[in-house]
């Protein structure tokens, strides 16, 4: 006599097998703990170490495929892949200074940008220039993997004109500051 799979039976098998293995207090442990744990994963370094290794096409974010070294007034330019305000280059100042008048925050956020021309990652500065009106020229809305706000020292979006005389934002610089590991 063969015997037909039914679902319901091996369901019904194992719910009883766990009931009598596993106390109620042992298995509302585990879910407890399993719930705290779940939010610290995308927090580890791992899919961010193999994406700043992996330069493949298929792994090159939408920035990483568009970006270009040649024009540094573009939102496009390689080392503005995590930008998102104006350009200091348009506004009288450089990638990495601020024009006259204005003074750089002393706090920043970073990014991984990668050169096109090398296919390297490197970390950039980034840097709110602050005390000026708001400069409204070559608005980037960049943020490329930009993580989200419990990671504020990485999100673009957040005016980093701390501890300076006005906390008025006029642009943002990106200063190279080395190869990402």
């Amino acid at each position: 006599m063969r015997r037909i799979f039914q679902p319901d039976q091996v369901s019904e098998s194992l719910t009883r097998r766990l009931a009598t293995h596993t106390s109620r207090r042992s298995l509302l442990n585990k879910l407890g703990l399993a719930l705290v744990a779940a939010p610290v994963f995308p927090l580890l370094p791992v899919s961010r170490a193999k994406a700043a290794k992996d330069h493949s096409a298929e792994a090159m974010t939408h920035f990483a495929r568009d970006a270009q070294t040649k024009d540094d007034a573009k939102c496009t330019y390689w080392r503005y892949c995590a930008l998102s305000g104006s350009l200091c280059t348009c506004c009288g100042g450089g990638v990495h200074t601020c024009p006259a008048g204005a003074e750089p925050s002393p706090v920043s956020w970073i990014g991984t940008c990668i050169n096109p021309d090398e296919n390297k990652a490197y970390l950039i500065g980034y840097r709110d220039c602050c005390g000026k009106a708001s400069c409204a020229q070559c608005g980037c809305t960049g943020g490329d993997r930009a993580t989200p706000i419990y990671v504020p020292q990485t999100d673009p979006h957040v005016l980093w004109c701390f501890g300076t005389a006005s906390t008025e934002y006029h642009c943002s610089t990106a200063a190279l500051i080395g190869p990402a590991a």
